[in-house]
């Protein structure tokens, strides 16, 4: 007979974006710089460009505090007002990718934003030519933006979020354990959070701690 499993419950688990839970790394250098450098920029709009879970979020929302900028978000742009929404004198747009249907939105915000001194800041999985876009005015305009790239992040940066997030979700996790995972699990934060939800799920439900056993089968096969 299989052992009882507790059914663990859906808790929200909150990312921290404060600027001191920031983990710099030489990945997100060039990212943490830029924000940093505000308002010194070399362009009034800036593009901040990474991977999944890279931690482009977290340093929009540095930027929006260190500049008291408005924070939007691409799958929402459809439901703004573009002059209104260029109000005051920052602006930080979270996955400007996702502008699908709102293509007029955003040239017009970009416009109006240009037009009053707006600083802002975009960010976005891939470099503008590959978000698909149908407006050759909005695609020169963006093309225009410098581009910040945040890299594949090192093993050492991806040790570090696991321990925080094991922290953050209170499993105590053993430093072998997690060195382990970081050499096993793709070279992603967004595998990284990943993990970590599955085994706080497995590890409630067995009502026992994170083991290497129980981790291995959310792990991909790459090499020691």
């Amino acid at each position: 007979m299989s052992p009882a499993r507790q059914l663990p419950l859906p808790l929200p688990h909150e990312p921290s974006f404060a600027p001191e839970d920031f983990l710099a790394s030489p990945s997100n250098a060039a990212a943490l710089a830029m924000i940093e450098a505000w308002p010194a920029w070399p362009a009034p709009l800036m593009l901040l460009v990474g991977p999944p879970g890279a931690g482009k979020s977290h340093l929009a929302a540095i930027f929006a505090a260190r500049a008291g900028a408005r924070r939007l978000r691409g799958r929402d742009l459809g439901a703004i007002d573009p002059e209104a929404a260029a109000e005051g004198g920052a602006l930080a747009l979270d996955d400007a990718d996702a502008v699908a249907g709102a293509e007029a939105t955003l040239f017009h915000l970009l416009n109006f934003a240009r037009a009053r001194g707006v600083a802002m800041l975009m960010t976005a999985r891939r470099p503008p030519d590959l978000w698909g876009l149908a407006t050759p005015d909005l695609l020169s305009r963006l093309r225009l933006a410098p581009i910040v790239e945040i890299a594949a992040p090192e093993e050492e940066l991806v040790t570090a979020v696991l321990t925080k997030l094991f922290s953050d979700r209170q499993l105590q996790v053993e430093p072998a354990l997690v060195a382990y995972l970081a050499r096993r699990l793709d070279r992603s934060l967004e595998a990284a959070r990943a993990l970590v939800e599955k085994l706080d799920v497995e590890a409630l439900s067995q009502a026992k701690k994170v083991t290497r056993a129980m981790a291995a089968p959310f792990l991909t096969s790459r090499e020691e």
